[in-house]
């Protein structure tokens, strides 16, 4: 029996002890991997954890290829291309071999400090490890905010720095799209027929007695999560939108019942095609000096490649140097995605001052 909990007495009857909790096992993994790299058990664990698009095909691949030369797992990674491994497996594992190299440089000035304490050769000259060299790890470009975010709720379950609908909120209120804390306040003097922004996180899908198919949708705005019915009409025009990380408006049926808000959803619109219909858009980006410029230009490319932002318009480049006789503007050739979380991606560049649309 445990000490009294708030002078309730309690007794612990179950639970996952500690060395046996998946995150524990997997941080091991990464310790005897980086102190042993020909740990092969331990290797193949980490490899697509978190998930790097390594899957069990690009594995069978790497294990013939390492039978065939007569190399360890980690020398046939190191050479994973000429496994015939392509896509985003190869992509994630040159990350992972990223990540394993820098550890190992971290591990190795680690081990020289420790030589220098343990060799009685300090005092003199400062601490120990003053005089080496820090490691050098190589360079990596930060994730783009909607990317972090996502990196977030993969890994805890909800956001932690913000909301991915933050940059859309300005956008939304003009469109007339409610929050769900504005729903709930509304509903409190009865049913409310109105728009509501979410990104979807699971949909649950289930059939009734008569054989319709119909819908739990699981979504989040910045003002909380909620879930929606959705019947088998709106289901099956919608489906497609209706995919975990999709940022769509609802058209709802919302009331309160037994301090419960019920939402029914009956139409769905994504997001970028509400928010950018019948709106010029463009955005015009102030930097604060031309040093940011390509740092910019990488980020620029990034946004690029990204298929789902299919909203596109003009781009203007506003240098505000001192080195300059006043604003120089430049327009970018081409069209380039344009909504607010590429605004939102832009402004987070430590280049940029503001960015305003058009």
């Amino acid at each position: 029996m445990g000490q009294p909990l708030l002078s309730l007495p309690y007794k612990v009857v179950g639970g996952t002890r500690f060395y046996d909790r998946r995150e524990v096992k997997d941080a091991m993994a990464y310790l005897r991997t980086v102190v042993n790299p020909t740990d092969e058990v331990s290797l193949k664990r980490v490899l697509n954890t978190p998930k790097r698009g390594v899957g069990d095909a690009s594995v069978d691949k790497l294990d013939a290829f390492a039978r065939a030369e007569g190399l360890t797992f980690v020398d046939a990674l190191r050479r994973c291309e000429e496994a015939g491994v392509s896509g985003k497996a190869l992509r994630g594992i040159g990350q992972f071999i990223e990540l394993l190299d820098g550890l190992d440089a971290l591990v190795g000035y680690s081990a020289a400090i420790h030589e220098q304490r343990n060799s009685n050769q300090i005092g003199l000259f400062g601490e120990a490890g003053d005089d080496l060299p820090e490691p050098r790890i190589a360079g990596r470009d930060d994730w783009l905010p909607a990317e972090r975010l996502g990196e977030e709720f993969a890994a805890i379950g909800f956001y932690l720095s913000g909301h991915p609908l933050d940059d859309y909120m300005v956008a939304l209120k003009r469109k007339d799209v409610k929050t769900l804390a504005q729903l709930q306040q509304e509903t409190a003097r009865g049913p409310v027929v109105g728009k509501l922004a979410g990104i979807v996180s699971s949909r649950q899908e289930r059939k009734s007695a008569r054989g319709n198919r119909f819908a739990f949708l699981q979504a989040s705005d910045p003002t909380g999560a909620y879930e929606a019915m959705v019947f088998s009409d709106t289901l099956d025009a919608s489906r497609e939108h209706l995919e975990p990380g999709s940022k769509v408006i609802l058209q709802v049926e919302a009331q309160q019942e037994s301090d419960q808000l019920k939402l029914l959803c009956r139409a769905v619109t994504p997001m970028d095609e509400a928010v950018s219909a019948g709106v010029s858009a463009g955005l015009r980006i102030f930097l604060e000096n031309a040093d940011g410029l390509d740092s910019l230009s990488g980020l620029l490319a990034r946004i690029e490649k990204d298929a789902s932002l299919r909203t596109r318009g003009p781009l203007y480049l506003c240098l505000l140097d001192d080195g300059l006789p006043g604003e120089v503007d430049v327009e970018l050739p081409g069209l380039w995605p344009v909504n607010p979380q590429v605004k939102g991606a832009l402004r987070s560049h430590p280049s940029v001052a503001t960015v305003e649309e058009l």
